[in-house]
């Protein structure tokens, strides 16, 4: 693989337009700090979580999960400046530490309290997290820590946020034009307001208070209600920037941090300019696995080399639009399964298997891979998108021109066309949202101000480009960051790399960090299936 390509902050300023103004009903609301009153209304709400703490029993059917884990709720303010008014419950799961060592089964491990995890998105739940702990490689982890999971905000079954019918949500077979017509990008932006209407018909006056800020004051009432005197926490993905705001909101409350896949936490770079880079860091991973399809051309038959695999994507594409597969998956369909591929290696055999045998005549593996989901699946596909939405919306400014963000990712776009109309469409929604947005917090932390933390980053990560991890390096005074060189799979903790882990556990279990920053090797690449 070549080497990775890093998008500066500096270099993506140049990309972009000025911003335009928000329309006035969106102006940015300022940031509130200490002595606010969203402050004090976040400290009157841990202190009654710590006094209740959290009643664990059987987790709500709906989200299936074994007995082994145990789920309570923690009530929190909808609004932190009114923490007397309406109040919503945040679903809690967790898997008590097991006090075996792993190696020496005889032996105790004495407990470090709880790890609190939140996956990303934003709109992931993290109540299945616990599980992890039956995983080889959590198992040192789970001997010490009580393992913690819990559904964010808007995420089912956490006072659920819902923005259209679930079964409209699945709208295929779509086109995928990485150089879209006029009409198109009219009939595409009528959607995007059409969607953010109904955001806020259905959200009402609760939809403003699903933003990060607000996440991550709801991370420091879950951590009084399991009675943590500081918070141990690991986040991934969008769960990096949560962690940054509540190391800025709260750094006398950290024990522990481990920043994993990092977000740009610049706030000029929150949401609009890390959805751009984000679209060129992708072209980049697609060209990755392009490579790789063509070295095992024996295996796939899809071309020996990156431009050969290419045009057999596109040849399927051209006959998607002619005839979907199945009757649901088309060009967009195709295009969001192989975007999977950008996301984790051990997509790659899956969905070369699955293109190459559509393009020898039989259509069911990419059918199975990228066709209509199950009805209960379109439900929290819906949930997950709305929550994703709102809380990406509300957080900072965007664009509310389109022509704003025609100029910008059409010029990407000459470079970077596998998923930058793409992202286009699922953000352009924030274009016309009616709510009004925060401003991003700047998030500094000086020296003996904050614990220190553990950042871990792929260097060709296409989801959470390796800027963010340097940015989030500088920012955070005593982090300490890890890169797993010359890869490319979003989130690299507790994997397949022995070097990436042993620097997690020598953090998690004893405090360590290197005395500098540090990278290592490369995982091996996925083996391709016959």
């Amino acid at each position: 693989m070549r080497a990775a390509a890093l998008y500066s902050a500096a270099g993506s300023l140049l990309l972009l337009t000025t911003l335009a103004a928000a329309p006035a009903e969106a102006t940015p609301v300022p940031a509130a700090g200490p002595g606010s009153a969203e402050a004090h209304g976040t400290a009157v709400a841990a202190r009654r979580a710590a006094a209740a703490g959290i009643e664990f029993g059987a987790c709500p059917r709906a989200e299936e999960l074994p007995d082994s884990i145990r789920c309570g709720t923690v009530t929190v303010p909808l609004d932190y400046a009114h923490p007397d008014g309406k109040r919503i419950e945040l679903t809690v799961s967790r898997v008590r530490a097991a006090h075996k060592d792993p190696d020496d089964g005889g032996r105790e491990v004495p407990g470090q309290g709880a790890l609190l995890y939140n996956p990303g998105g934003p709109g992931a739940s993290g109540l299945y997290f616990p599980l992890v702990g039956m995983v080889p490689e959590w198992k040192r982890i789970a001997a010490a820590y009580d393992l913690v999971g819990y559904a964010p905000r808007g995420v089912a079954p956490s006072a659920p946020l819902s923005c259209q019918d679930p079964g409209d949500f699945f709208k295929g077979p779509r086109p995928a034009p990485t150089q879209p017509s006029d009409a198109y990008k009219r009939q595409r932006a009528a959607e995007a307001e059409a969607y953010a209407r109904d955001c806020a018909e259905r959200g009402g006056d609760a939809l403003r208070h699903y933003h990060s800020l607000n996440n991550a004051r709801d991370l420091e009432v879950v951590r009084a209600a399991l009675g943590e005197r500081r918070l141990t926490f690991m986040g991934a993905s969008y769960g990096t920037y949560l962690g940054a705001l509540y190391a800025e909101l709260f750094p006398s409350h950290v024990r522990r941090m481990v920043f994993d896949a990092v977000v740009d936490p610049d706030p000029e770079q929150i949401w609009y300019r890390n959805n751009l880079d984000q679209s060129e860091a992708f072209e980049d991973r697609w060209d990755d696995f392009k490579e790789w399809v063509a070295e095992h051309d024996a295996v796939y038959g899809l071309g020996d080399t990156a431009r050969q695999v290419q045009d057999s994507y596109e040849e399927a594409s051209a006959r998607l639009a002619a005839e979907p597969a199945g009757g649901t998956v088309g060009p967009a369909q195709l295009q969001g399964a192989m975007l999977k591929a950008g996301y984790y290696d051990d997509y790659w055999p899956h969905r070369a298997e699955a293109l190459s045998a559509y393009l020898k005549g039989d259509p069911q593996p990419l059918i199975d891979q990228a066709g209509t989901r199950t009805e209960e699946g379109a439900v929290a596909a819906e949930n997950s998108n709305a929550v994703y939405t709102a809380v990406e919306c509300n957080d900072a400014p965007w664009p509310a021109d389109f022509e704003v963000w025609d100029r910008d990712n059409t010029r990407l776009a000459r470079r970077a066309p596998f998923e930058t109309w793409d992202n286009v469409w699922t953000n352009l929604p924030c274009a016309y949202w009616q709510v009004p947005r925060q401003q991003p917090l700047d998030v500094r932390t000086a020296p003996g101000e904050l614990p220190p933390t553990l950042i871990l980053a792929a260097e060709r990560d296409a989801a959470t480009p390796y800027e963010g991890a340097l940015e989030l390096r500088r920012r955070l005074s005593g982090s300490v960051l890890v890169t797993e060189r010359d890869a490319g799979t979003h989130g690299i903790a507790a994997g397949p790399n022995a070097c990436v882990n042993g620097h997690l556990e020598a953090y998690l279990l004893e405090g360590r960090l290197p005395a500098r920053d540090t990278s290592c090797a490369p995982r091996p690449e996925p083996e391709p299936r016959a």
